[in-house]
């Protein structure tokens, strides 16, 4: 018999007309973006572009609407970039058919620190990015790396001037422009795993000293794989090999220095729009049919378990501790070991 979590606190957000939001249904929802934390205060961002700021026991702290302070969000599928916390700042990429801008906010009082106007010759579809901004460590500083509208790109913290741009991601010798992007790049150990999407092509890229445009550069360019990028779900690297979760069911596996393809199998047919993830040697990956495959990690492909929820899940699993924790269309779940105290009221 499955218990109920103690629910601490909720907070209603302003509301949202789903009229203007049809497309939500099948895909995503107005709470697609994820909350971000520092451990002292929470921030959530809607799909309609409402975002607040809360502490930890629901109270909150300041909230504003991007939309009358930016101007009205367009995207198809709705806001669903995620925003990111570092320092005593905000992160948030809004890139759409009405503005291509990358803001930082003060994260205590939600005024804006500064704000950059991304340059993209990208059109239609492709403006719209449903990707998620993240910094890494170059040298002596942290750049914010922004994923969308053909171009992959990073940018100081200062004051968000860009220090570097790769395109390539839709080569305008065939431009798709339906080609948005969706899954965000990640890095690990001066690697930078960058997908395009609809079975585009993957670039492993190295951006330690990186000065304006790169794209194809043979010092930053490490690798290229010509096709087979996903769609939706995020790559994820660990001990030195990149695995791709295809969003026809599939899992490939890539040699992190070189690119080289180790492996490609069918794990599940349904769809794929969550991210994988890694932990205790195994790779999780969530289906939009409810089902959960677990894959050991390594240069062989094996296969160690499937369960399903029996409901659509679009979202990412989270792992804490000895918890795994997923989000169905209908409910939210904690998988793990039952404390022996807890079983008697089982």
């Amino acid at each position: 018999m499955a218990s109920r979590c103690g629910e601490r606190w909720s907070r209603k957000a302003r509301t949202i007309s789903r009229g203007g939001l049809a497309q939500f249904a099948t895909e995503t929802n107005p709470a697609s973006p994820s909350p971000v934390t520092d451990g002292k205060h929470l921030w959530v961002l809607f799909g309609n572009g409402n975002l607040a700021a809360l502490d930890m026991d629901g109270k909150v702290v300041w909230k504003v609407s991007l939309e009358e302070r930016y101007g009205e969000l367009s995207l198809y599928f709705g806001l669903s970039s995620s925003p990111f916390v570092d320092g005593e700042r905000l992160y948030l990429q809004l890139l759409n058919t009405n503005g291509q801008l990358v803001v930082a906010l003060d994260k205590t009082t939600g005024k804006q620190v500064w704000k950059h106007e991304r340059a993209t010759d990208a059109r239609a579809e492709c403006l719209h990015a449903y990707t998620s901004p993240f910094t890494y460590a170059a040298a002596d500083q942290q750049l914010l790396v922004i994923h969308g509208a053909d171009y992959v790109s990073a940018h100081r913290l200062a004051d968000g001037a860009e220090q570097w741009r790769h395109g390539g991601l839709n080569p305008e010798d065939g431009y798709n422009p339906s080609l948005r992007l969706v899954a965000t790049p990640t890095f690990t150990d001066g690697l930078l795993v960058v997908p395009s999407a609809k079975r585009g092509p993957v670039y492993g890229l190295n951006p330690m000293g990186a000065k304006g445009d790169i794209t194809g550069t043979e010092k930053h360019a490490v690798w290229h794989l010509e096709r087979g990028t996903p769609d939706v779900p995020s790559p994820v690297v660990h001990d030195g090999l990149v695995y791709l979760s295809g969003e026809r069911g599939t899992l490939t596996c890539l040699d992190a220095k070189s690119g080289e393809k180790l492996y490609d199998e069918r794990v599940h047919g349904a769809p794929h729009r969550g991210s994988p993830v890694v932990a205790d040697g195994k790779i999780f990956l969530m289906s939009s049919d409810g089902t959960v495959s677990v894959v050991k990690t390594g240069k062989t492909y094996e296969l160690l378990a499937q369960n399903s929820v029996d409901e659509r899940m679009a979202s990412s699993l989270a792992i804490s501790g000895d918890t795994i924790y997923l989000r169905s269309h209908e409910a939210l779940y904690a998988i793990g070991v039952v404390p022996a105290e807890s079983k008697a009221g089982l």
